[in-house]
């Protein structure tokens, strides 16, 4: 969407996925979720977490920078609130941080669950003592300037997937994966059923077993060729 000059575009309406589904998503590792959807979702594995904790799961609230600019971030903070996840794109800008740890401070006193950012960040010596997960492509000393322009709680593509204010976002070690809101009931529903197998599974396994039924059928009828 096209900005006047510096000005910060701001969608404060829109549909948030239900709160009852958040707790369907506790603790379910990413890989399942991507599971859940069709084996997608995922964002791009350089988004990495940058502090030690790294598991959460909340609603998207998005924000759009422009290289060298994070305004549109700080004007989020006035919209941001508890079980909210902000999702920052900056196009994959690396010459400058977007957030940094006093920022990463007020977003957790405003209820933020763990932030999101397709670029760079700054000063994570003390992220792990703030306390809630950060995932960034690195880290660099290099600051923003606050001029915009930019835009808050509009459709953004971070780091390849497309996200909306409102979507559920699931992280842990192997990345971010997000659960768009319009599927977010189904995907809970099959989470729930992969959970189950699973788990099932990882206890044959444990047990002993050197192959459990449902990944005994993978390879039966695999068009393998001996050549011995």
């Amino acid at each position: 969407m096209a900005t006047a000059a510096n000005e910060i575009l701001v969608r404060r309406k829109y549909e948030r996925a239900e709160p009852r589904l958040l707790d369907m998503f506790r603790g379910v590792p990413t890989g399942f979720v991507v599971d859940a959807q069709g084996r997608s979702g995922a964002i791009d594995f350089r988004i990495k977490p940058v502090t030690t904790s790294s598991q959460f799961v909340g609603i998207a609230l998005t924000v759009r920078c422009r290289p060298w600019d994070n305004l549109a971030a700080h004007v989020a903070l006035e919209f941001a609130g508890p079980d909210d996840v902000l999702v920052i794109s900056t196009g994959g800008f690396e010459q400058a941080s977007v957030i940094g740890e006093k920022y990463v401070g007020m977003a957790r006193n405003k209820g933020v669950v763990a932030l999101v950012v397709d670029g760079m960040a700054r000063d994570v010596t003390n992220y792990d003592r703030i306390g809630i997960p950060v995932f960034a492509r690195g880290i660099i000393a290099n600051s923003s300037f606050k001029n915009g322009p930019g835009e808050v709680g509009l459709p953004v593509a971070c780091a390849g997937v497309p996200v909306d204010a409102g979507d559920i976002v699931v992280g842990d070690r192997d990345g971010v994966v997000v659960v768009p809101r319009q599927f977010a009931a189904q995907t809970a529903a099959r989470v729930s059923e992969i959970l189950k197998r699973e788990n099932a599974m990882f206890e044959a396994i444990a047990g002993g077993g050197s192959k459990p039924e449902a990944m005994a059928i993978i390879s039966q009828g695999a068009p393998v060729r001996y050549v011995d």
